[in-house]
């Protein structure tokens, strides 16, 4: 099968220099500007030693047209350390798709991820990318994380204000508002997985302060730290602190503040077998969400006995 290279095109690692190439593909993609911080904040992988891991594709005219990367981390299981990676953004032009970009991006990411002593890749694909992930590029499933949603009564008028750039901004100052009595400066929480005694992300000092790029925060209720999205709805990415006694307190609080704040549904994801899994189980049916994919190049952490939640995601 010929290359991309030989329809035309030309390929080039990553780097600090063409960055903004993403985020012109990301408008073409999504019809949607993206901050202007916001991917070189999330390739600024420094603190793992390896930045910028990843492809694009350009056309005859050196115009941006398809893009593979991941997100270099760490991942932690009891004593033990090892580089990993994330898969993370995927973008093809809707006018030069079909043409073989996403097999052939990834097969040079892959490869640059073992030169790079990159020991395994973990990946959340969405229905459209998870066939060629699975059939053509052998990427193997574990299991499936859940999601669960618990309703919340009320007027649901975040969603309305939504809608309207002035309303936006009116609302996003009133959630500042709401939530400032409960916000903690620490820039997030401890893995649950990790406490389970599974593998799971290293989330370090560095980590952390890596994770900004996201805008997320945290909020306490008593002796329970919540991760939570700044983006709308209220969607949960982990819980420090959790126990059977307080559980069911910390969430009749959370459904306090989220009717405050207008929305429908707390939100939350993780993997199965982990504790906060059982607990949210009680509250609510849990139902299928993002699967849970890796490419092994000689882990000495077994990919199976890697636990997730929603914050471990790179969209968190």
């Amino acid at each position: 099968m010929d290359s991309i290279r030989d329809k035309g095109y030309s390929v080039a690692r990553l780097t600090k220099d063409n960055l903004e190439d993403i985020a012109k593909l990301h408008k073409e993609v999504y019809d949607h500007v993206p901050a202007p911080d916001h991917y070189p904040k999330k390739y600024n992988t420094a603190y793992t030693g390896i930045e910028y891991t990843g492809f694009i594709a350009y056309n005859h005219e050196n115009i941006p047209v398809a893009y593979y990367g991941v997100i270099p981390c760490f991942i932690q299981y009891g004593k033990e350390i090892m580089l990993a990676a994330q898969s993370a953004d995927t973008m093809t032009h809707p006018r030069h798709r079909y043409k073989g970009m996403f097999v052939e991006l990834s097969n040079l990411t892959f490869d640059l991820c073992r030169k790079l002593g990159i020991r395994l890749i973990f990946g959340f694909p969405n229905q459209n990318s998870y066939h060629g992930a699975v059939n053509k590029l052998g990427w193997k499933m574990t299991d499936k994380m859940d999601y669960f949603t618990i309703p919340v009564k009320g007027l649901q008028w975040e969603s309305l204000c939504g809608k309207f750039k002035f309303l936006k901004k009116l609302y996003e100052l009133y959630r500042q508002s709401v939530l400032k009595k409960y916000i903690n400066p620490v820039k997030g929480v401890q893995s649950s997985a990790e406490e389970d005694g599974f593998a799971a992300v290293y989330r370090s000092k560095d980590y952390f302060q890596y994770k900004t790029y996201s805008q997320a925060q945290v909020i306490c209720l008593d002796d329970t730290a919540i991760w939570i999205s700044r983006k709308y709805g209220f969607m949960i990415g982990d819980i420090e602190g959790h126990n059977e006694k307080n559980f069911a307190t910390m969430i009749e609080k959370l459904k306090g503040i989220a009717k405050k704040l207008g929305v429908r549904q707390i939100q939350f994801h993780c993997s199965p077998g982990i504790h906060l899994h059982s607990l949210f189980s009680e509250y609510c049916e849990p139902t299928p969400s993002y699967p849970a994919l890796f490419q092994d190049f000689g882990s000495p952490i077994p990919p199976e006995k890697i636990k997730f939640t929603f914050a471990d995601i790179d969209i968190f």
